[in-house]
């Protein structure tokens, strides 16, 4: 089994569990998960997780995104993008300043209404579920944050733009904003994942390729072990008459670490240097107290 994260490059068409569902068969193992939805018609940068990495899913997904996002003006749609059905149009009248103040204005924190159309759920069912039924809910707004924008070109109606922005944000949702705010509707007409993390699309990898670098023996060359995702926690070598402690996810003596800050997280190896887990250490308890257990040893 692969354990680790690959870069995948999302195309065209494809879901982010449709992704899965291809590496399952391309990597011949089970254990696979995605961190963060693309909208089938997006594409970029998709960060999946193998093996028990997939413990890394939560960590992954709360990284900042960046997206180059193609807005059409003058037309709304109920998915908020060009996928779907025309609500209203109307003629844009605003200047090429006026749309660029209006665009860097939502920089920042702001209360964004999510769509109908995605997978959030409520009262047990997912949102586009209803939606395909006719079925409209008032959704409540999430707080969330728009780190950095910038026009990139601007030919009205249609716009370029990049952003970066924090967990569960709607560029779909972003686009409907910016025309409301501009009095003349607007829709996504196309949406790149630049970058998700530290993950870019220099490094992504479309299907075709991770199946290539599969079949050639050659796909660990491009796994990012778990172990780099904690690369800046101070590393701790397990000693062999404390092995049993590590084997059964046991507390850990405080003399293995120098400086003992509440709540500092370490990364973990075996007696044979091989890497195991995430403590945090206790300062109550003065010890170092299993945080993740990504592999136990043998």
């Amino acid at each position: 089994m692969i354990n680790g994260v690959i870069n995948v490059y999302k195309e065209k068409g494809f879901t982010s569990a449709d992704v899965v569902a291809k590496l399952r068969g391309i990597l011949r193992q089970k254990k696979i998960g995605h961190t963060g939805t693309l909208d089938p018609e997006a594409e970029g940068v998709l960060p999946v997780c193998l093996g028990y990495a997939t413990k890394l899913v939560d960590h992954l997904t709360d990284k900042r995104k960046e997206y180059i996002c193609t807005i059409r003006l003058g037309v709304s749609t109920d998915t908020e993008d060009m996928t779907g059905t025309v609500i209203s149009s109307c003629d844009v009248t605003c200047s090429e300043d006026e749309f660029k103040n209006v665009l860097l204005s939502f920089a920042g924190d702001y209360d964004q209404v999510p769509p109908m159309y995605s997978a959030l759920k409520q009262n047990g069912r997912r949102l586009y579920e209803l939606a395909r039924e006719g079925v409209v809910v008032e959704r409540p707004a999430r707080k969330i944050k728009i780190h950095d924008i910038e026009l990139i070109e601007s030919r009205l109606p249609l716009a370029v733009f990049r952003v970066e922005c924090s967990k569960g944000t709607y560029i779909r949702s972003l686009c409907r904003d910016i025309g409301d705010k501009l009095g003349c509707g607007a829709a996504m007409e196309k949406l790149l994942r630049s970058k998700s993390g530290e993950f870019t699309l220099d490094s992504a990898l479309k299907l075709d390729e991770i199946e290539k670098l599969a079949k050639s023996g050659e796909i660990e060359s491009r796994i990012v072990l778990v172990e780099h995702f904690y690369n800046e926690c101070p590393a701790v070598f397990v000693r062999t008459e404390d092995m049993k402690l590590l084997k059964n996810g046991n507390p850990l003596p405080a003399s293995y670490v120098r400086e003992k800050g509440c709540g500092q997280l370490f990364r973990v190896y075996d007696d044979r240097e091989m890497f195991c887990a995430v403590y945090r250490y206790d300062e109550q308890k003065g010890s170092l107290k299993a945080e993740t257990i990504y592999k136990l040893p043998q």
